[in-house]
C-alpha cells in the first residue's frame, strides 16, 4: 500500500481523510484482468472494525468479489429493506502502452491535482464514501439515522458491468429494496439523470477460399462483410434522424459504430473468413430490437446469397456485451433531493454507460454524481482535482444529514 510523500502535501489544502483513502485505494492494482480481493479485504476489515456486517458475492473463479455493507437505521436496526445506496466499481482500465509521468499505482499530488489510475474513475468517489462511514455509524448508534445507508462496491464494470448484477440478485434474494442509488462515476459533481445502453456484437462471415484468379469458385468473406457493414452504416444514419431523439443527451440520438475488422490471409486468396464488431448505444426509450431485427434480416438475406454459391458459407451474429440504459422515469423524487442539497437544478444525460442502468432495471431510482471529469478517465496521467474531492465530501455530508432524524 502506498502513501503520499509529505513534500507533495506541503502548502496544499486538501480533504485529508478522503485523499488518504484515495491514496490507499490507488495502491491496489485492480486492473480488470487482475483480482480485486486485496482491495475488497482491506475495505472489509475497515467496515468490520466499525462494527458493520459485510456481505461479499464472488465471480465464478472466486478471485474477484463485490462488497455490500449497510449502516442500519437508528430507528430500527433490523430494517435494511430501504435506504440509500452509494455505488462504485473497484476495477480500473489497464495502463499498458501509456506514458505516465509517475507510477500509476502510487498516488502523486502535483499542484491541485491527484494523479493515479482510478483517481477519477472511480476510486475518488469510493474514498469519499468510505470517509463518510464512521460518522454514519455514529448516527446509527445514537438512533439518529432514519434511513439505512448502503455501500456497494463491484468488480468488472470496465469489461461489461459484470459484478453489479450479482449484488442486485443477492439483494433481491435477501428482500432488500433500496429507495435510491447514487453511482459515483465522474461527472464533475453534476447530476446525470440518464444514460444510454450498450450492446456489442461480433459478426463472423464464413466464405469459401479460392485462388484470386478463380474468384467464381470462391465466396469472398470480406466482400460480404463489407456489404453488411455498409448496411450497418446506413441504419446508423437512419436512427440518427428519428423524430423521437432526445436533445438533452450530449449525443441526442442512438448510435451504431463498427469498431474492429479482421479478415483475409493473402492478396491472391479469396478470403474464407472475416470478422467485425460493432456497438449500439441506445437512448433509454429504444431497445436492441430496433436495430437487431433489421440487421438479422440483412444477415439472412446475405447468407442466402452466399449459400446459393456454396452451402457451407454464411454469417453468424453474436452478442458479446449488453449494458442497459439508465432511465430517469422513476427518479424525480431523488433528483429533487439532490437538487435541493446541491443548489443546482441542472439535469444532464450522457452517452457513456454505467452500472446505473442495472440499478434502474432492478426498480431502484438512480442518478450519477461523482468527483472528477470523464474526460480524464482511461488516459495516461489520470487525475482528480482536490477541489472535486472536497465538493464530493461536502455533498455526501449533506446527503447523510438528509438521512438523519429531524
Amino acid at each position: 500500500m502506498n502513501s503520499l510523500n509529505k513534500n507533495q502535501l506541503k502548502n496544499v489544502s486538501y480533504p485529508k481523510q478522503s485523499i488518504d483513502w484515495l491514496t490507499r485505494l490507488i495502491g491496489f492494482d485492480t486492473v480488470s484482468r487482475h483480482s480485486n480481493l486485496a482491495l475488497i479485504e482491506d475495505v472489509q476489515g475497515y467496515c468490520e472494525h466499525l462494527g458493520l456486517t459485510v456481505d461479499l458475492t464472488f465471480n465464478e473463479a472466486k478471485n474477484k468479489a463485490n462488497l455490500f455493507v449497510t449502516v442500519p437505521s437508528g430507528e430500527n436496526a433490523d430494517k435494511v429493506d430501504n435506504g440509500l445506496v452509494l455505488s462504485g466499481h473497484t476495477d480500473v482500465v489497464p495502463v499498458d502502452g501509456q506514458e505516465w509521468s509517475s507510477d500509476p499505482f502510487n498516488a502523486a499530488i502535483r499542484g491541485d491535482k491527484l494523479y493515479g489510475r482510478g483517481a477519477c474513475d472511480m476510486k475518488g468517489f469510493i474514498a469519499c464514501a468510505l470517509t463518510l462511514l464512521p460518522q454514519a455509524v455514529q448516527l446509527s448508534n445514537s438512533g439518529q439515522l432514519r434511513r439505512p445507508l448502503h455501500l456497494a462496491l463491484s468488480f468488472d464494470e470496465e469489461v461489461g458491468c459484470l459484478g453489479a448484477p450479482l449484488i442486485l440478485a443477492d439483494l433481491k434474494a435477501r428482500g432488500i429494496t433500496p429507495d435510491y442509488c447514487i453511482v459515483g462515476e465522474p461527472t464533475n459533481m453534476a447530476m446525470v439523470v440518464a444514460h444510454k445502453g450498450i450492446a456489442v456484437y461480433r459478426c463472423r462471415v464464413h466464405g469459401k477460399s479460392a485462388h484470386s484468379s478463380l474468384t467464381a469458385q470462391g465466396v469472398n468473406a470480406i466482400s460480404y462483410a463489407s456489404r453488411l457493414i455498409g448496411y450497418v452504416d446506413t441504419l446508423a444514419e437512419e436512427i440518427s434522424c428519428r423524430e423521437d431523439n432526445d436533445a438533452l443527451f450530449d449525443v441526442p440520438y442512438s448510435t451504431l459504430s463498427v469498431g474492429t475488422i479482421h479478415g483475409g490471409t493473402a492478396t491472391n486468396i479469396v478470403p474464407n473468413l472475416c470478422e467485425f464488431t460493432f456497438d449500439y448505444r441506445n437512448l433509454p426509450h429504444m431497445t436492441q430490437d430496433d436495430i437487431l431485427a433489421p440487421i438479422q434480416a440483412k444477415v439472412a438475406e446475405l447468407s442466402a446469397q452466399m449459400r446459393a454459391r456454396a452451402p457451407e458459407t454464411g454469417i453468424e451474429l453474436m452478442q458479446e456485451e449488453s449494458v442497459p440504459a439508465m432511465t430517469d422515469n422513476d427518479s424525480a423524487e431523488l433528483q429533487a433531493l439532490i437538487a435541493a442539497l446541491t443548489g443546482d437544478d441542472d439535469r444532464h444525460k450522457v452517452a457513456y454507460a454505467t452500472e446505473g442502468g442495472q440499478f434502474t432495471n432492478a426498480g431502484i431510482p438512480t442518478i450519477i454524481c461523482g468527483p472528477g471529469s470523464i474526460e480524464q478517465a482511461h488516459k495516461a496521467d489520470e487525475y482528480v482535482e482536490l477541489s472535486e474531492m472536497a465538493r464530493c465530501d461536502e455533498f455526501l455530508q449533506k446527503l447523510l444529514t438528509s438521512c438523519t432524524l429531524k
